[in-house]
C-alpha cells in the first residue's frame, strides 16, 4: 500500500507554494492532514467542532459501542501504531482481549478509543510541525477557485490554497418519505441519532420507534439499554433484516484467498453466484462464510467499476440490503448484547414500512404496514429516531458548501444518489472534466468505488493523493485505475 509516511521530506523540486485546505476534521481529513504535513505540504485543517480527529464516527459514540473490525484492521501507518497506543493508554481492554483469545490485534475495542488516538496524534502534530499544519475552527459555507482555490467560513473568514480537499464524511440521514403529520418538525422526532440531545432525560419506560435495522439501529438500541431504558423498542425497515456477526478465524483471510475476478463478475447475478460458490467450498473446509466475504472485498472496486449503470441500479434495488447485512457485521460482544435485547422481548424488529405518523397528546401515533401480510400495526411512542444511515444524494441537497459547488457546476452528483463523481480523488465537474484543484476523500467518492467507507480504503486514498500532491505539478497524474489496484492489494487489511 502507498504510504506517505515513507516519503517524509518530500521532493525537493516540489512547488514550494503547494498548500492544501482540508474541509472536515474527522478520520479522512485528519489522516490526510497528518500525511500531507509529513510530506512537507502546507495544510490548513478546517473543522467546525471543538475537537478535530474523531469526527462523528469515533467521537459521537457511547463507551459500549465497539469498532466493527479488529484492531489490526485499524492501523493506518501512524506512529505509535494503534495497538501500541492502546497498550500504553491504560484503558481496560480485558473483555476485548479475552474475547480475542489473548490477541490484541484480533480484539474489538471501543470506537471512542480510536477517536482519542486520532485526536492525540493530531494534537502532537499540530505542536510539532512549526506552522506547516494548522487547524482552524469554523464552518465552510463556500468553496471557489476564483481567483484562486479558497474556502469561505460562515464568519466571513477566507482561506486560500492551491488545492481543496473535501473530507466531510457521512451526512446525516434523510427522513423517510411518509405522511408524517408534523412529527418531523416536532421535538419528538430525532433526525440524527448521533445528535440526540434529550436522550439522557427520556423516561426509562418510554416506548421508542427506531427507523432502520442496520448497525446504526443496533448502536442506538444498545445506547438506550446502557442508560437503563426499560420501555419497549421497535425497529422497522423494509426487510426487517439485521446485521450478522463477525466470525473469528486466525490467519490471512481465514484461509480464503481473494477470488473475485472482475471479468467473471461482470454483472450482479454472476458476482453473487461466484460468492455463493466460494461460500459452499469454504463450508466444506469448515471456514465460515464471513471469511469469504472478506476475501471478496478487495476486488469490489474493480467489479463495481466494470458494471454499467443499469447493473448497478439492479444491485442497489435487489441486492443492497442483503449485501449490507453480510458485509457490515457486528462485533461478537455487540451481537450478544443485541440478541439479549431481542430475546427479552424489549426490542422487536419488524419488516414493513411506516404508513403514517401523527402527533397525539404525549407522543406519536405510528401506523406500520407489515411487509408480507400488509396488516397494519398501530403504536404509540414517545420518540421516533431516524436510524436509516447516512444520506448521500447530493442532487437536491441544500447544505453548504455542496449546494454552491453544484450550482456553479464544480461537482457532479451521481445519478444513483451514492455521492459525487470522481476520477481517482479528483472531483468531476458538470461536463465530466476532472478538477486539478478540488478533491474528495472517503464516502463522498463512493460512486466510483461502491465501498470506500472503511479505514484501510480511505487510508489508500489519502496516501495516494498525498503522493500526487507532493510531486512537482508537471509530474502529477490522476491515478483512478491505480487506486482500484491498491484496493485489490489490501487483502486482509479490509
Amino acid at each position: 500500500m502507498l504510504n506517505a509516511w515513507e516519503a517524509q521530506g518530500g521532493d525537493p523540486q516540489r512547488d514550494a507554494r503547494t498548500n492544501v485546505v482540508v474541509v472536515g476534521g474527522g478520520f479522512s481529513g485528519t489522516l490526510f492532514a497528518l500525511a500531507a504535513a509529513a510530506a512537507r505540504l502546507d495544510v490548513v485543517l478546517v473543522e467546525r467542532e471543538a475537537k478535530a480527529g474523531p469526527g462523528l464516527a469515533y467521537g459521537a459514540c457511547d463507551p459500549r459501542h465497539l469498532l466493527n473490525v479488529p484492531v489490526a484492521r485499524m492501523e493506518v501507518g501512524l506512529k505509535p501504531s494503534f495497538a501500541q497506543w492502546l497498550k500504553a493508554s491504560g484503558a481496560d481492554l480485558s473483555a476485548a482481549i479475552e474475547e480475542a483469545g489473548g490477541d490484541l490485534a484480533r480484539a474489538f475495542v471501543p470506537r471512542a478509543l480510536f477517536g482519542a488516538y486520532l485526536a492525540e496524534r493530531l494534537e502532537t502534530a499540530l505542536a510539532a510541525r512549526n506552522g506547516r499544519l494548522r487547524r482552524v475552527r469554523g464552518e465552510v459555507v463556500r468553496v471557489s477557485d476564483r481567483p484562486v482555490p479558497s474556502v469561505t467560513l460562515s464568519d466571513g473568514r477566507r482561506i486560500e490554497g492551491t488545492h481543496v480537499v473535501l473530507a466531510t464524511g457521512n451526512l446525516p440521514p434523510r427522513p423517510p418519505r411518509t405522511r408524517d403529520g408534523g412529527v418531523y418538525d416536532s421535538p419528538l422526532f430525532v433526525p440524527d441519532p448521533w445528535r440526540w440531545q434529550d436522550i439522557d432525560t427520556l423516561s426509562p419506560d418510554a416506548p421508542v420507534l427506531l427507523i432502520g435495522s442496520g448497525l446504526t439501529m443496533v448502536d442506538v438500541a444498545l445506547m438506550l439499554e446502557a442508560r437503563g431504558h426499560r420501555g419497549p423498542i421497535w425497529s422497522v425497515s423494509r426487510h426487517g433484516l439485521v446485521p450478522h456477526v463477525h466470525a473469528d478465524v486466525a490467519g490471512r483471510l481465514g484461509g480464503v484467498e481473494p477470488f473475485l475476478d472482475p471479468a467473471e463478475a461482470r454483472d450482479p447475478i454472476r458476482a453473487l453466484r461466484l460468492i455463493r460458490g466460494a461460500v459452499r467450498q469454504a463450508a466444506v473446509r469448515g471456514v465460515p462464510w464471513q471469511r469469504v466475504m472478506d476475501a471478496a472485498r478487495p476486488a469490489l472496486a474493480a467489479v463495481w467499476a466494470g458494471w454499467p449503470q443499469k447493473a448497478r441500479e439492479r444491485f442497489l434495488r435487489h441486492g443492497r440490503t442483503w449485501w449490507d447485512i453480510h458485509r457490515h457485521r457486528m462485533a461478537p460482544r455487540i451481537a450478544d448484547a443485541f440478541g439479549a435485547l431481542v430475546q427479552s422481548g424489549q426490542l422487536t424488529v419488524i419488516a414493513g414500512r411506516i404508513a403514517s405518523l401523527d402527533l397525539v397528546p404525549g407522543g406519536v401515533a405510528a401506523t406500520l404496514r407489515r411487509r408480507h401480510s400488509g396488516r397494519a400495526l398501530s403504536l404509540e411512542v414517545a420518540r421516533v429516531v431516524n436510524c436509516t444511515g447516512p444520506r448521500s444524494d447530493f442532487a437536491g441537497l441544500a447544505v453548504p458548501p455542496f449546494d454552491g459547488l453544484r450550482e456553479t457546476g464544480r461537482i457532479r452528483p451521481d445519478p444513483l444518489g451514492l455521492g459525487l463523481e470522481t476520477r481517482g480523488t479528483a472531483l468531476l465537474d458538470r461536463y465530466g472534466h476532472a478538477s486539478t484543484w478540488l478533491h474528495a476523500l472517503g464516502p463522498l467518492s463512493r460512486p466510483a468505488f461502491w465501498e470506500v467507507t472503511a479505514v484501510p480504503e480511505i487510508a489508500v486514498q489519502v496516501h495516494q493523493l498525498v503522493e500526487e500532491l507532493a510531486r512537482p505539478a508537471s509530474r502529477r497524474q490522476r491515478p483512478d485505475a491505480r487506486l482500484i489496484a491498491e484496493f485489490v492489494d489490501l487483502g486482509e487489511g479490509i
